[in-house]
């Protein structure tokens, strides 16, 4: 988010005469501080009325007084987050257009002080935006690991907990327990506040050229292994296939339901399929089985004899 705007713009809230001032930079935080003080607060009942006409006839004029009154409160709830290394300057801005959105939904008949609504307003909008500029993965995406983010160094500061490293273990339960998270999540948020983000496109030495995500290890199957095996399945089908026409129709039944089938029958079962005893059954199955293996390693021996001839006359080809 960058700090340009100048005038108070925000939906259904436009116009108005007066100008809010700019923090453009880091630079000139105490300037913008000195001209924030410069706005005077409000009483209650001037607070009312403005809001009333803001409310019902979205009198701009109104709305610019409500805001500027109130720029004070955002950068004092601004300054609470400058811990998590992000410019005051975008803080700042985002609390402001969290406080136009409270000016803009503020019903001043509820009978509470604007500041009381509209704090929740402008901690909503800086919180969101810490959650989606401190870290380029999402730190928290739920509830719970939202709180997590931003009450885990309160919480290590009231146990005394000042080392970068992992938490002790008891510690991380106690936070876990405190916060409605498990103790992985703790110690994961911690690591992640403590080091930050790494760029994969770092250089690993000062003076040479390889990158961090150089050494980066690829768990995905080597390209050239599974084209390798994909060919080998491939040719030990078809050798399969051909050795199964060696076979009697009996043999090869009896060794597809019991060796080749997902769901295998019994000796018993196919005895009764075919009226002979579980042991004639036995005795067919281990015949078609050595004919099928025998079968098969003489058809890979041909294949592997074919090929070794064909290799001298592609090199001279």
């Amino acid at each position: 988010m960058t700090n340009t705007f100048s005038k108070f713009k925000v939906p259904a809230i436009a116009g108005g005469t007066g100008r809010i001032p700019v923090l453009a930079s880091e630079a000139g935080l105490a300037g913008y501080l000195d001209a924030i003080k410069k706005f005077p607060m409000l009483e209650a009942d001037e607070e009312y009325m403005l809001a009333k006409r803001y409310a019902e006839h979205e009198d701009t004029e109104a709305a610019h007084k409500l805001v500027t009154s109130h720029l004070r409160l955002v950068a004092k709830i601004a300054m609470g987050y400058r811990y998590y290394g992000l410019p005051v300057s975008d803080l700042i801005s985002e609390g402001n257009l969290g406080l136009m959105r409270a000016v803009k939904k503020f019903d001043p008949e509820r009978g509470f002080r604007l500041a009381t609504y509209a704090m929740w307003w402008i901690k909503a909008a800086i919180n969101e935006f810490v959650l989606n500029s401190w870290s380029l993965v999402k730190v928290g995406t739920v509830a719970a690991q939202k709180k997590l983010f931003f009450n885990l160094r309160k919480m290590k500061a009231k146990l005394g907990l000042y080392d970068e490293g992992d938490l002790p273990p008891e510690d991380a339960e106690t936070i876990a327990q405190r916060l409605s998270v498990s103790a992985d999540e703790v110690q994961d948020m911690n690591r992640r506040l403590s080091r930050g983000d790494a760029s994969l496109n770092a250089m690993v030495t000062e003076d040479g050229d390889l990158q961090r995500q150089d050494m980066l290890v690829d768990d995905t199957p080597n390209q050239e292994v599974t084209l390798g095996e994909r060919e080998e399945r491939t040719v030990g089908l078809s050798l399969m296939r051909e050795a199964l026409k060696t076979l009697t129709p009996r043999e090869r039944a009896v060794i597809e339901q019991r060796r080749l089938s997902e769901d295998p029958k019994t000796l018993e079962e196919i005895g009764v399929q075919y009226g002979i005893s579980r042991e004639r059954v036995r005795q067919i199955e281990n015949k078609a089985f050595d004919k099928l293996q025998k079968a098969v390693l003489a058809a890979s021996q041909a294949l592997e004899s074919a090929s070794a001839k064909a290799l001298p006359n592609f090199a001279h080809a």
